[in-house]
């Protein structure tokens, strides 16, 4: 069975010439579902509850998925799932490998996805984040998200405990 052919084939060749010549992290729409495999064992680095790679998959291939990933010397170092709705949109998922974290690479993804939303028209981002997640916390406010309500016991820990969401909100208009 043959794959289809993205519609992003020519940029995706090119990247991939990019990437053997400047070995540097770089941000790229994700559109190929071919990768859901490797994105279901990073977000399991991260999640208590991992999606699996069929959801991946299935995201991967709705319309309104926007996607972007953060390459590194022809790896997946970490992506950026949001939804679209009309004038508005939700992220769903940011992940990045344990080695790529804390050292800034968090804000390139999330700056770039944000600068593609607003190319969509997207006037309005939505997220949730544990309330533990300082790193996080830090990085959205950062990027103008502001909190706008929680959900209590929200999140599923790994010791079984429940964690509050925190619900959150940039304009980017």
């Amino acid at each position: 069975m043959s794959r289809p052919v993205s519609p992003f084939w020519p940029y995706e060749w090119w990247l991939s010439w990019w990437d053997a010549l400047l070995p540097q992290p770089y941000v790229a729409p994700l559109t190929d579902a071919a990768q859901a495999g490797t994105m279901a064992r990073l977000h399991a680095t991260a999640f208590a509850r991992p999606w699996d790679a069929h959801e991946f998959e299935r995201m991967l291939c709705e319309r309104s998925t926007h996607a972007h990933a953060l390459w590194r010397a022809g790896t997946l170092q970490g992506f950026i799932l949001s939804r679209q709705a009309a004038d508005e949109a939700e992220i769903l998922t940011v992940v990045l490998a344990p080695s790529a974290r804390g050292g800034g690479l968090s804000h390139h993804l999330l700056r770039e996805h944000l600068a593609s939303l607003a190319r969509a028209r997207v006037a309005a981002v939505h997220l949730e984040v544990d309330e533990g997640n300082a790193p996080a916390l830090k990085l959205y406010a950062r990027h103008g998200f502001v909190r706008v309500g929680q959900r209590t016991g929200y999140y599923l820990k790994a010791d079984g405990s429940r964690a509050t969401a925190l619900t959150m909100r940039a304009d980017l208009a």
